[in-house]
């Protein structure tokens, strides 16, 4: 009775906003990231002609000095705040007071999945209705996307809320691992948290997303010639080959749980029978006890070894809670697609299996809505894109959420 009594009051909470923003285009805010795109493009392809790929503090550093003035620029109190984990680049948090009630944080991230040398490869380039480069959706367009949003406010003169925090995060793509204790203290300080993640093809905000963790399968064998004495060792890589096919009983593909090989190494030379071995199995899962569902399983398989004398190991890495369904996201959705009504256009909901730091939003009680940014595809991979012809409706969608969420945060 409490949750449903709960999901009506906040239905109604959101319902007059909501009908308000379907009203029509707000002609000031939509002339204003109309008059913004060019230099919201040109800012966003210097930031994706950075490598920044987590871990790289030089990278991520300087794409910090590219975003913290013109932040500072807009009235912001910015704070470089050190990684919780060694050999990372510092995250931003960058704040402004208002004079309204409702406290929203932003959060988006500057770390790609790529490697040093990438941009000189393939750097920012727009074709046709695309623009291509390293990390141009995920992230880099949504930072871009979430910077261009406050600078309609701050042109506008609007100031109808209590704050508006934006986290700028070096480490998403690892789980996050220097930044998890900072979000939990953001969220605790927000009545609302907005993801820039790109949105999906065609036009889709994300309403719920998969957790992630890896898991680690560690084989411990012995060494020998694997000429003169092979017999004399363990061979600690066929025992792995085992233990991945003992895994392979889960789903690859598809909405609820995955689980897929991704990393694999073993041996030192090619004249040495491996002595070590090791695996990661990358594992998403919708309902979060399917996390304790796999590692019985790939525990189970370790104390059944088919090389003699060998020892396997299993642990977990854990990233992000899944996002799951609820009531304050389908709420803030519901926002969002009156905005987007006022536009002409309407906007779908989705989900995925990639994670984010909006589950640990939604985990802590904050209602929360994610795939913001611009819409994109091909993420991981050299094909990835952002869709330009969504980069105006999607920041005026951003921009009119932050004035309607000041002026109404959701009740929690």
């Amino acid at each position: 009775m409490r949750t449903a009594a709960m999901a009506i009051l906040l239905a109604t909470a959101v319902a007059a906003p909501a009908a308000a923003a379907a009203a029509g285009k707000d002609a000031k805010v939509w002339a204003a990231a109309e008059a913004l795109r060019a230099a919201q493009i040109r800012t966003l392809e210097e930031a994706v002609d950075i490598d920044s790929g987590t871990g790289d503090v030089a990278g991520g550093r300087k794409v910090a000095a590219l975003l913290v003035p013109r932040l500072q620029a807009l009235g912001m109190d910015v704070e470089t705040v050190p990684a919780e984990a060694p050999g990372l680049p510092e995250n931003i948090v960058a704040t402004l007071k208002g004079n309204g009630r409702g406290r929203i944080l932003m959060i988006g991230h500057i770390d790609t999945v790529f490697g040093p040398g990438t941009v000189a490869q393939r750097p920012f380039r727009i074709l046709g209705d695309r623009a291509t480069g390293p990390g141009v959706s995920d992230e880099k367009g949504g930072v871009i996307q979430g910077l261009y949003a406050l600078q309609i406010l701050h042109d506008l003169g609007f100031r109808d809320f209590g704050q508006i925090a934006f986290l700028i995060e070096t480490s998403e793509e690892r789980g996050s691992p220097g930044t998890q204790a900072l979000i939990r203290r953001l969220v605790g300080q927000a009545d609302v948290e907005l993801n820039l993640e790109p949105g999906d093809p065609p036009d889709v905000l994300t309403i719920w997303r998969k957790g992630s963790a890896t898991f680690h399968i560690e084989v411990r064998g012995r060494a020998a010639h694997a000429g003169v004495a092979p017999q004399d060792g363990r061979n600690a890589a066929v025992e792995l080959i085992h233990q991945i096919h003992a895994a392979d009983v889960f789903p690859k593909s598809g909405e609820g749980l995955t689980a897929n090989l991704t990393l694999m190494n073993a041996g030192s030379r090619e004249n040495i029978i491996p002595e070590n071995a090791s695996a990661a199995i990358n594992v998403r899962v919708r309902d979060k006890a399917d996390f304790d569902r796999v590692e019985q399983k790939l525990q189970a398989n370790a104390r059944q070894t088919e090389v003699p004398d060998t020892n396997v190991t299993v642990s977990r890495t854990p990233a992000f809670p899944p996002l799951a369904s609820n009531p304050g996201t389908d709420a803030l959705a519901a926002r969002a697609e009156a905005i987007y009504a006022g536009l002409g256009r309407k906007i779908g909901r989705g989900g995925n299996g990639g994670a984010s730091e909006s589950a640990l939003a939604s985990e802590a009680g904050v209602p929360a809505l994610d795939g913001l940014g611009p819409v994109g595809g091909g993420f991981h991979s050299d094909k990835e894109y952002l869709d330009l012809t969504t980069v105006t409706p999607r920041l005026y969608l951003l921009a009119e959420l932050l004035i309607d969420l000041g002026r109404n945060p959701p009740r929690r």
